[in-house]
C-alpha cells in the first residue's frame, strides 16, 4: 500500500478530505510513536509507505505513558481538528494500519497500548472491518 492508498483509505473511513486525512494520519502516527517503545515505533515505520515513515519515529526509546484522552487531544491539536473528528480519524488510521501491515506487527503495536485504546484500535484478532 502506498501513501495515496493509505491516505485515501483513511479519508474514506472517516469521511474526511484528503488534506484532513493526511493531517490526521501524520498526527496519529506521531502520537502513536510517542506512546509505544522506540524499537516498536521503528519496526512500525519500516512497514509504512515511505512518505509516512518519518512520522512513526518516536522521540525516545521508552514509551510515554498517557491514556486515550491525551492521545486524542494530541492528535486533535496536531491535525487542527475537533476531538470528535480526531477520534474518528484515529480509528480510521488504526483500521488502515491493520489492513496495511502484517497481523503480527499490528498485534505488537496494539499490545503496547492499554485496554482503553480498544475504543480506537481494534485489538482483537482476526480483523473485522468496522461498519461505521
Amino acid at each position: 500500500m502506498d501513501q495515496d492508498q493509505f491516505i485515501g483509505a483513511v479519508a474514506k473511513r472517516c469521511g474526511a478530505s484528503a488534506e484532513q486525512a493526511t493531517a490526521i494520519t501524520r498526527a496519529t502516527l506521531t502520537t502513536l510513536a510517542e506512546r509505544i517503545d522506540g524499537g516498536e515505533a521503528r519496526d512500525l515505520a519500516d512497514r509504512l509507505p515511505e512518505a509516512l515513515r518519518a512520522y512513526a519515529f518516536g522521540p525516545a526509546e521508552d514509551a510515554e505513558p498517557f491514556g486515550l484522552d491525551v492521545f486524542v487531544e494530541r492528535v486533535s491539536g496536531r491535525a487542527d481538528v475537533d476531538v470528535d473528528a480526531a477520534r474518528d480519524g484515529i480509528t480510521a488510521v488504526f483500521d488502515v494500519l491493520r489492513d496495511a501491515i502484517d497481523p503480527a506487527a499490528y498485534a505488537q503495536v496494539a499490545g503496547q497500548l492499554p485496554a482503553e485504546f480498544g475504543d480506537v484500535a481494534d485489538q482483537s484478532a482476526p480483523y473485522v472491518r468496522r461498519t461505521a
